[in-house]
């Protein structure tokens, strides 16, 4: 289970752009996590977008709204505990600034787009009214074999 929260001013991004982000970001996290591209494990994530007015966001502590025009986005990826050593959470953070800035047609990524990185501990995430465990979802054909022994290894290790 994935969420991804994307924040951004009122106009900032059209609806079809989020049409095409909500695949993209999806699949920047889904990959890295199950090890294989799966369409079926997208069930799994949600893409909330929220916009906000200019008078609601700040950066160096004053308001975008009494500022020159910025392009501000922040993403805030949650996912399960799992397999995410340094180098695959680099890798999602990549994969998220690449779509950004493949669909919203930009040249780089703005100094003003953030994406933190969070990993939910085990016996921390709750769905169909109860916690979850990534540990039953293991047998859900969805992961490759090596990513599912790299996360019992994570998991194990951990506990």
């Amino acid at each position: 289970m994935t969420m991804i929260n994307v924040n951004y001013p009122v106009g900032r991004i059209s609806v079809e752009q989020r049409r095409l982000l909500a695949e993209a970001l999806t699949d920047a996290v889904l990959v890295p996590e199950v090890g294989q591209y799966c369409p079926p494990a997208r069930e799994g994530f949600q893409v909330h977008f929220t916009e906000c007015p200019a008078d609601y966001m700040a950066i160096g502590g004053k308001l975008l709204s009494d500022q020159p025009e910025r392009d501000v986005i922040t993403v805030n990826v949650l996912v399960m505990d799992g397999d995410w050593p340094n180098e695959v959470r680099k890798e999602v953070i990549e994969n998220i600034f690449g779509s950004l800035t493949k669909i919203l047609e930009v040249p780089e990524a703005s100094p003003s787009w953030w994406v933190s990185f969070q990993v939910i501990e085990e016996g921390s995430w709750g769905s169909r009214g109860g916690v979850l465990s990534v540990l039953d979802l293991l047998d859900s054909g969805v992961f490759t074999e090596e990513k599912k022994q790299a996360i019992w290894n994570n998991i194990s290790s951990a506990n």
